[in-house]
């Protein structure tokens, strides 16, 4: 089984989230008992755990690497018709239900141009009548 991979940003918050977590509950449930825990769990998670993720990076077992932020959406979120295509590619969808979704989005498309258009339309023709 396969650990799971964070963000670095991602784990660090998480180890610290935790050491602090984990430190206040030795501190109020068990101090009697738990009390010599309770700065070892602060100085492991805090001095010990979080300077490793910082230092290793990518190198350490629990980090993924980073993508970027440019590159953090996927290009198949980006084009819709990319991501109909792949859902009928590996059988999701049946040809009659891409069919359907194509048309709806290639009129989707259409109306977004022409909104997209319309005010930059009339300029030009405003534009024009304003030369002759």
């Amino acid at each position: 089984m396969a650990l799971p991979t964070f963000e670095k940003k991602r784990l660090i918050g998480l180890i610290a989230i935790l050491s602090f977590g984990v430190t206040a509950l030795f501190a109020v449930l068990l101090p009697e008992i738990l009390g010599p825990l309770i700065p070892a769990t602060f100085i492991l998670g805090f001095f010990i755990l979080i300077p490793l993720v910082v230092l290793l990076g990518d190198d350490f077992p629990l980090v993924g690497a980073e993508v970027p932020a440019e590159q953090s959406i996927s290009a198949a979120e980006d084009d819709p018709l990319a991501t109909l295509r792949e859902r009928y590619a590996t059988g999701e969808i049946g040809e009659e239900e891409f069919e359907r979704k194509l048309d709806r989005l290639l009129e989707t498309e259409e109306l977004a141009g022409r909104v997209e258009d319309g005010p930059n339309r009339e300029r030009e023709r405003e534009r024009d009548i304003e030369f002759e």
